[in-house]
């Protein structure tokens, strides 16, 4: 049998592992919305066991790293398209999340964050002073 080597092809083939394609992302994608007084995240990290996950907060740097283990060697394998290695992904989160109230869970490959509003940052009620009364800002 005749096969042909195209170098071109396979550098394309180790930069879609590298970079990922919009079809199949190398980082970890995720999801995020505002659901009333909080905001939600969650990661896709099939195959990823909770132990291998790490999860940190700096200021409004939130880093969620993950590990997924290499194959065994001793497998004769027919195709290995699934990323393998330590992923790594870092939000920048605004002022007005309490990050000391980050909530975390996993379950069925999807990592999933919950990160309240600040009191500071949700709508409050001013009173208005009148006819001479004075009256306090109720927050």
């Amino acid at each position: 049998m005749l096969m042909r080597s195209d170098p071109f092809r396979e550098l394309d083939r180790l930069t879609q592992q590298v970079l990922g394609t919009a079809a199949r992302p190398a980082v970890m994608p995720m999801d995020a919305w505002r659901e009333d007084e909080q905001f939600i995240v969650e990661f896709d990290l099939p195959g990823v066991k909770p132990d291998s996950l790490d999860i940190d907060v700096e200021r409004n740097v939130l880093t969620v790293r993950a590990e997924r283990p290499d194959l065994n060697q001793d497998r004769d394998m027919v195709s290995a398209e699934r990323p393998r290695g330590v992923f790594s992904r870092q939000l920048f989160l605004g002022e007005t999340l309490d990050t000391d109230k980050i909530e975390a869970s996993y379950h069925d490959g999807v990592l999933r964050l919950t990160i309240p509003v600040a009191e500071k940052a949700k709508p409050r009620r001013i009173e208005i002073s009148h006819d001479g009364e004075r009256t306090q800002i109720t927050a």
